[in-house]
């Protein structure tokens, strides 16, 4: 089955609420724990979370009055805009600044994420030629179908959606994958999937910190179709 724009960006942007839900749930069971301290790295976990879902709530509000196509186009446009014109916060505040670059880092990993998704599901009708006696009309334009994948393949595609994969450098050239929670998919097929074009990896940061590893719009064509 052919999945649409739509389809394919709503089980994207899903991804990331869940991401996000679960990052704000375990800082607020957190605080409420009057016996315990504040872990602030469930702090800077909402933060990024929140960052990086953004973007997504923006195209689908956007999406009720102005249609997915047009939403996710006036999205980019405005955070490519800010992209060039932003830097980093100069606040005096740490959590300013820190917040200030977690909206940079999200913006250029929503713009990199759904680089090509227009074009992939490009449905704009053919300009319509000049009449001639006894037109035929032209054949409809072939569904963009998701490649085929095995049923291992498609566990590594759901492990990278749901379970916070990244790949992580612990000795020079032994790269192992890791996981925030759920089932460890093997690290061949993680590379495997990247090399294909349905995930990503995260280069800004090293491998010694951890390289994200995230779905593509084709990975996620793949889960939905």
């Amino acid at each position: 089955m052919a999945a649409d724009l739509a389809q394919v960006f709503q089980s994207l942007s899903a991804t990331y609420t869940r991401r996000e839900e679960a990052a704000r749930t375990k800082l607020a069971d957190c605080l409420m724990d009057l016996g315990a301290a504040v872990d602030t790295s469930l702090v800077r976990a909402a933060m990024d979370a929140a960052a990086e879902a953004l973007p997504f709530k923006m195209v689908l509000t956007h999406a009720e009055t102005a249609g997915i196509r047009e939403a996710l186009a006036d999205i980019r446009k405005q955070l490519t805009r800010q992209l060039l014109t932003r830097s980093p916060g100069s606040s005096t505040c740490q959590i300013r600044n820190e917040a200030a670059r977690m909206e940079i880092d999200a913006a250029q990993h929503f713009l990199a994420t759904t680089d090509g998704l227009l074009e992939r599901f490009d449905d704009t009708p053919a300009e319509e030629a000049t009449p001639q006696a006894e037109p035929e009309p032209a054949p409809a334009p072939a569904p963009v179908d998701a490649p085929k994948v095995t049923p291992a393949q498609k566990r590594t595609l759901e492990a990278i959606r749901d379970n916070g994969v990244k790949l992580q450098e612990m000795r020079v050239g032994q790269a192992i994958v890791q996981v925030t929670n759920g089932i460890k998919p093997r690290k061949d097929m993680v590379e495997f999937a990247i090399s294909q074009g349905w995930a990503t990896k995260d280069t800004s940061t090293s491998l010694y910190v951890g390289q994200k590893v995230q779905l593509t719009a084709l990975g996620e064509a793949i889960l939905v179709g």
